[in-house]
C-alpha cells in the first residue's frame, strides 16, 4: 500500500510539472460529460420516414454485404450449400413465431427477426404442420357434423392431403417469388425502393402462416359464426405482419401502385384462409341414399320333421 501511495504522488508531481511548463495545455475532466457532436443531434431529430428507413435495414446494408463477402459460400450442388438455409436453433424459431403471432406496430419483422439469419426450416415445417392440421381437422369436422345419422358412413379423404399441400406450398413459394420479382422490377424504376431478398420474403410468408395452425384446429367447432370470427382474427394478425413488412418497401413508389401492391398481398392472404375454410370445413352436406333392404317375398319354408 505504501508503494502504491508513493507511485500516485509521483504521478501527481509529474502532472504538476507539465502544467507548470505549459499553462495553456488542455485538460480533460472525467466528471465533465463529453461534448456531443452537432451532427449527432441532427441525426436524432430526423423525421419518422427516416426512422422507417432504419427499420428496413438500409443503414446496415454495407455491413451486411461485407459480412456476406467474408463468408465462404459452397457450390449449389453440394449439401453444405443447402445446409446453411436450415442453420437455425429452436430459440430463434420460437422467437420468430412469437413475432409473427404478436406483431408490434412500427417494428419491421425482417429487420428484427429474419435479416440476421434467414432460414427455410421454420417455413417448411410450419407449412407441413398446417397441411395436416387442415386435413385432419376437416375430416373430424365432417365426422362430427354427420355423427348420429344412420345413413352416414365415415370414409377418410386422403386425397385432400395432396390438395392442401399443393395449395399451401404453392402459396408459400410462388407468391413470394412473384412479389420478389415485382420489387426487383420496381427497384429498377424507382431508386428509393428497397428490395428484400427472396429468402427473406419466403421467411415472412412462412412464419405468417403459423397462426392458421391453431385456427384450423378450432375450426372443428361446428358453428359457422365461430369459424368466421376465428378466420377474421387470424387474418388480421398475419395480414398485419405482411403489411408492416412490405409497406415501407413500396411507400416511395407511385401511390396507386403502392396501395395496389399491399392490397394484392392482403387479398391473396385472405383468399387462402377463406378458400381453406370453404373447401375443407364448409363443404355442402351430401344426401346419402337410404340403404337397400331386401324385401321378403312372403314365401315360407316348412321343414318336415320325421
Amino acid at each position: 500500500i505504501a508503494f502504491f501511495v508513493m507511485y500516485l504522488f509521483a504521478e501527481f508531481d509529474d502532472a504538476a510539472n507539465l502544467l507548470a511548463a505549459n499553462p495553456d495545455a488542455t485538460t480533460i475532466s472525467i466528471d465533465e460529460p463529453s461534448e456531443v457532436p452537432k451532427n449527432k443531434h441532427s441525426r436524432l431529430q430526423q423525421s419518422g420516414r427516416e426512422e422507417d428507413d432504419e427499420l428496413l435495414g438500409t443503414d446496415d446494408s454495407d455491413k451486411t454485404e461485407l459480412l456476406a463477402g467474408q463468408k465462404k459460400s459452397a457450390p449449389f450442388w453440394t449439401f453444405e450449400y443447402y445446409q446453411t438455409f436450415f442453420d437455425v436453433d429452436t430459440y430463434q424459431v420460437l422467437d420468430r413465431i412469437k413475432g409473427s403471432v404478436f406483431p408490434v406496430p412500427g417494428k419491421n419483422f425482417v429487420r428484427l427477426y429474419i435479416r440476421s439469419n434467414p432460414d427455410l426450416y421454420g417455413p417448411f415445417w410450419i407449412c407441413a404442420t398446417l397441411v395436416f392440421a387442415i386435413v385432419v381437422s376437416g375430416n373430424l369436422s365432417n365426422f362430427f357434423i354427420h355423427l348420429g345419422k344412420p345413413t352416414y358412413r365415415y370414409v377418410p379423404e386422403f386425397r385432400k392431403v395432396s390438395i392442401a399441400a399443393t395449395t399451401i406450398y404453392a402459396y408459400a413459394w410462388l407468391v413470394p417469388l412473384a412479389l420478389w420479382g415485382f420489387l426487383m422490377w420496381r427497384n429498377s424504376k424507382v431508386m428509393n425502393i428497397v428490395s428484400y431478398s427472396f429468402l427473406e420474403i419466403v421467411c415472412v410468408y412462412g412464419y405468417s402462416l403459423f397462426i392458421y395452425i391453431p385456427t384450423a384446429i378450432l375450426w372443428i367447432i361446428p358453428q359457422k359464426v365461430v369459424r368466421w370470427v376465428l378466420v377474421m382474427f387470424s387474418l388480421c394478425l398475419s395480414g398485419s405482419v405482411l403489411v408492416m413488412t412490405f409497406w415501407p418497401a413500396v411507400r416511395d413508389d407511385n401511390r396507386r401502385i403502392a396501395l395496389a401492391t399491399v392490397g394484392t398481398i392482403v387479398l391473396l392472404h385472405a383468399l387462402l384462409a377463406v378458400g381453406c375454410l370453404a373447401y375443407f370445413f364448409d363443404a355442402p352436406e351430401l344426401d346419402f341414399p337410404a340403404p337397400n333392404i331386401p324385401a321378403h317375398n312372403g314365401t315360407t319354408v316348412i321343414t318336415k320333421i320325421q
